[in-house]
Formats: C-alpha cells, sequence, structure tokens
C-alpha cells in the first residue's frame, strides 16, 4: 500500500509561514518541510498537511488572503539507506 504525503506549495516563504502561523490557531496540524523537487522548484519550504485537513486549509487560505500555489499528494518516499555512506 502507498501512501501519499499532501504538502501545501508558496511562491515564497512568506506566505508559508503566515498560514502555518494560522492553522496552529486553529488547531490544525502542519508542519514545515523543504518542498519535495517533484513537486515544484519555486519556493523551497511547504507545509506538510493531513488529507482529513484540506478543506479547513482552503478556507483559512480564502479567509486570510495567504496566496499558495498548491495542494498537491506525492507518494511517501521513505528510504532508510539515505545519506549512509558506509
Amino acid at each position: 500500500m502507498h501512501k501519499l504525503q499532501h504538502y501545501v506549495l508558496f511562491p515564497n516563504h512568506d506566505n508559508a509561514m503566515r498560514l502555518y502561523r494560522e492553522l496552529k490557531c486553529l488547531g490544525v496540524r502542519a508542519v514545515i518541510a523543504p518542498t519535495p523537487r517533484v513537486l515544484s522548484t519555486c519556493c523551497g519550504v511547504s507545509l506538510l498537511v493531513e488529507e482529513k485537513d484540506i478543506p479547513e486549509i482552503h478556507g483559512c487560505v480564502k479567509e486570510h488572503g495567504i496566496e499558495i500555489l498548491k495542494i498537491e499528494a506525492v507518494e511517501r518516499d521513505i528510504n532508510p539507506r539515505r545519506d549512509k555512506y558506509c
């Protein structure tokens, strides 16, 4: 079974931090994460969110006028041997 991770993508880091703060106030879980290069090369910061929270995130974005590029899903890529050289 493949698990998807959902990322909110931004044109710049200011919008990412604004949305992060607003989501924390609402009690919505979000994690600041590097943007996967398969999704965007624009801004290096994204928010990793849960799929069930996406409607609430869209509402927050609209209410506070925060600019996002999109919310995109990517297959989780866990490689326990990544960055191990020995």
